[in-house]
């Protein structure tokens, strides 16, 4: 059974920081790559960031230079550090692993976690 479980979610005033935690079970972690995604109230769910399994990142140019995504396999997480926390980051985040086989594609995700941002 895979389960992916987020932490570190909440309330911060703009400017500040939150970490946040994906820990994985039942997937052999390292050759998933995972992802952060957001969904904001009326609005679409969104890639924010994003890690290989050969630890490239990748994110969205509305959290370059504030948002950073990191892996430790030994331990099959994934953290999200974000700083300079804007209202606009305000959203579930979510936590995604994704692997693609031949044609067939797994993806799993977590419960989410909300982060909230205020002004």
């Amino acid at each position: 059974q895979v389960q992916l479980v987020e932490s570190g979610g909440g309330l911060v005033q703009a400017g500040g920081s939150l970490r946040l935690a994906c820990a994985a079970s039942g997937i052999i972690f390292r050759l998933y790559s995972m992802g952060w995604y957001r969904q904001a109230p009326g609005k679409q769910r969104e890639l924010v960031a994003a890690i290989t399994s050969g630890s490239s990142t990748s994110y969205v140019d509305s959290v370059k230079g504030r948002f950073t995504i990191s892996r430790d396999n030994a331990k099959n997480t994934v953290t999200l550090q974000m700083n300079s926390l804007k209202p606009e980051d305000t959203a579930v985040y979510y936590c995604n692993a994704h692997r693609q086989i031949g044609t067939r594609e797994y993806d799993y995700w977590g419960q989410g976690t909300q982060v909230t941002v205020s002004s």
